[in-house]
């Protein structure tokens, strides 16, 4: 395979960069107030140099999704290789989840912006991976629930939402701004809570 020319590699290498910058805002401001002009100044390149990679602000945020699901898919092959079982794996990308927001590496996205829904399910690279993440939790949780580890009376995609949504949970930045507890006691609690409820 041949090698990239220098030109190639300093265009992969800003690409690079404002896909990681799109990341951190949309984690730290969300989609709606993230603009395109703080991309450009955190990068520090021009709005032109940008839109030769991208050419909205919904694609930067589908860029950065399809970032989180590798990442998210890497995870999902370490834990594979585990000696765990369904919902051990399970808990275990659930934590991993909370600890990428702790990180400031999950993007904030709105589920109600139809133009940002329109992006993501025309991104062939996007859909791809989340079908992919989706058929494999869907295989842990059905296995799961066979072993009667997970109430098998519940849909499966419904237990796979309520994973999803461990991305997004605000409860994470409530209590973490509470200061009353570490931040490895609150994922804690919030994965256990998710899997066996709050019964007592």
């Amino acid at each position: 395979m041949a090698r990239p020319s220098f030109k190639e590699q300093v265009l992969q290498a800003r690409e690079e960069a404002i896909v990681a910058s799109v990341n951190r805002l949309l984690a730290e401001k969300g989609f709606d107030a993230m603009t395109v002009d703080e991309v450009v100044a955190d990068v520090g390149i021009g709005k032109a140099s940008l839109y030769k990679h991208f050419t909205s602000k919904e694609e930067l945020a589908a860029a950065a999704m399809v970032r989180v699901l590798d990442r998210a898919l890497d995870e999902v092959a370490r834990l594979r290789s585990m000696d765990l079982d369904a919902v051990g794996r399970l808990k275990a990308l659930a934590r991993w989840t909370y600890e990428q927001q702790i990180a400031g590496q999950m993007p904030a996205l709105p589920s109600q912006s139809s133009s940002l829904r329109g992006a993501l399910m025309g991104d062939k690279g996007y859909m791809d991976r989340l079908m992919q993440l989706s058929d494999e939790l869907g295989g842990w949780i059905t296995e799961a629930q066979a072993a009667g580890r997970l109430d098998a009376t519940v849909p499966p995609e419904l237990v796979l939402y309520l994973l999803y949504a461990r991305a997004c949970d605000p409860v994470l930045g409530v209590m973490r701004a509470s200061g009353s507890h570490s931040d490895a006691q609150v994922v804690t609690w919030l994965v256990e809570h998710c899997f066996r409820g709050l019964g007592a």
